[in-house]
């Protein structure tokens, strides 16, 4: 079978600084001993990047002068055209903001608008570095949890009405798509939700870092083209960064067409000692506009073997663990697995994979309590390396299995 972008390609990663592989890195989240277990955890993908990336950068490397950088108009350029052309949705260049990630973005947004002691909605189980930059800046977590029926994850829009409806409640963070469940929000969903929080004045912020990330038969809409009124009352995060693994390069922007926000989140910049249109990485903007540029045959290429991973995952999980379920992957590379059917506890659920199976992937109660029992497994990887862990997944829990 053709492979020419050497998706099937094992890389070695380790002494590279990776988080993903890094053995001090593996023991200090999953304990002592445990650096040596195969990591399918953090949101990486085990894939080199496309040529149109590497040379883009090459190319700027063999000036081999790195000064203070000017925001290039051209990565803008990029940006805007690659909105919309693949998500349908037109923005203005003065509307782009850099940021050197989505996660430091979220406690930017967090102290830039909100106060100590205010409330900041999540949907959970959800993303936990969000819990996290709550926690950490002094604010409340509200929870407006997702309802599981039947294998699926929905919004609980009465009780959205309700936490919104407390004025104590500033923003609210959209995952869309959702990591970890999968969803990709349809239409009439975001609008229901934007319709809540314009209501009861809660300004959204739209995370959607996993947009190009969609499986076949789903579309992914961008909470800001839906309206006038509610790209008004949000910021959207995006970036390059999951779609072509350019996570270490340290960029990604948000999207503010409110004049008024921006010119907030801009004097918030200028007190950390950044310029209005907030930090920009020079490499990360190249590798961003490249892939904008050029990239997308790969990340068409990309998505159909991700998707045929999760089928074989799927397939192999469901068929060898009776009970055990794999949801619908709509998107995201990281398929969200129910364990809870076994009978076992969630701790000896995490027991089995870390001891038995010896994998490093996700467990469901760090995106909060309702994922207990759940895991998220990233399938972003060659064939090979997955195959290996459903053989370790398989064999660990089939002694469970009736």
């Amino acid at each position: 079978m053709r492979d020419p972008w050497h998706f099937d390609q094992i890389i070695d990663r380790s002494n590279t600084g990776s988080a993903k592989w890094e053995p001090s890195v593996l023991e200090q989240k999953f304990g002592k001993g445990r650096g040596h277990l195969l990591p399918l955890w953090v949101a990486d993908m085990d894939f080199i990047c496309p040529d149109v990336i590497f040379d883009a950068m090459e190319q700027r490397l063999s000036h081999r002068v790195f000064g203070y950088s000017l925001n290039d108009s051209r990565h803008n350029d990029a940006l805007i055209n690659w909105f919309n052309r693949r998500h349908e949705w037109q923005i203005q260049a003065d509307s782009i903001v850099n940021t050197p990630g989505i996660v430091p973005a979220v406690h930017y947004l967090i102290q830039c608008f909100t106060k100590p002691g205010d409330g900041v909605l999540i949907q959970p189980p959800v993303y936990y570095p969000f819990a996290q930059a709550i926690h950490t800046n002094g604010r409340h977590v509200v929870k407006n949890s997702l309802v599981l029926d039947n294998y699926r994850y929905d919004m609980d829009f009465k009780d959205l009405e309700e936490k919104t409806r407390d004025p104590r409640v500033k923003l609210a963070i959209l995952c869309s798509p959702h990591n970890p469940v999968g969803r990709v929000w349809h239409r009439d969903e975001l609008e229901r939700f934007g319709a809540i929080c314009l209501k009861n004045n809660v300004l959204v912020f739209a995370d959607e870092i996993h947009y190009d990330l969609v499986m076949p038969g789903f579309k992914h809409t961008s909470y800001q083209s839906i309206s006038f009124e509610l790209s008004q009352g949000s910021i959207a995060g995006n970036a390059a960064s999951k779609t072509f693994n350019l996570a270490g390069l340290g960029h990604s922007c948000l999207i503010i067409p409110n004049e008024v926000y921006r010119h907030e989140m801009g004097k918030f910049f200028n007190c950390l000692g950044f310029n209005s249109t907030g930090p920009s990485n020079l490499f990360g903007a190249i590798a961003t506009r490249a892939a904008y540029e050029g990239g997308e045959p790969w990340l068409v290429d990309l998505i159909s073997y991700i998707y045929d991973n999760f089928l074989y995952l799927k397939k192999r999980i469901e068929k060898e663990l009776p009970g055990v379920r794999v949801f619908d992957l709509e998107a995201t590379y990281l398929p969200w697995i129910d364990f809870n059917p076994l009978g076992l506890s969630p701790e000896k659920i995490v027991k089995i994979i870390e001891e038995k199976a010896e994998i490093a992937i996700d467990h469901g109660n760090w995106f909060g309590q309702s994922g207990a029992g759940f895991e998220r497994i990233n399938i972003a990887c060659p064939r090979q390396l997955l195959s290996k862990a459903a053989d370790a997944l398989t064999a660990a829990f089939v002694p469970f299995c009736k």
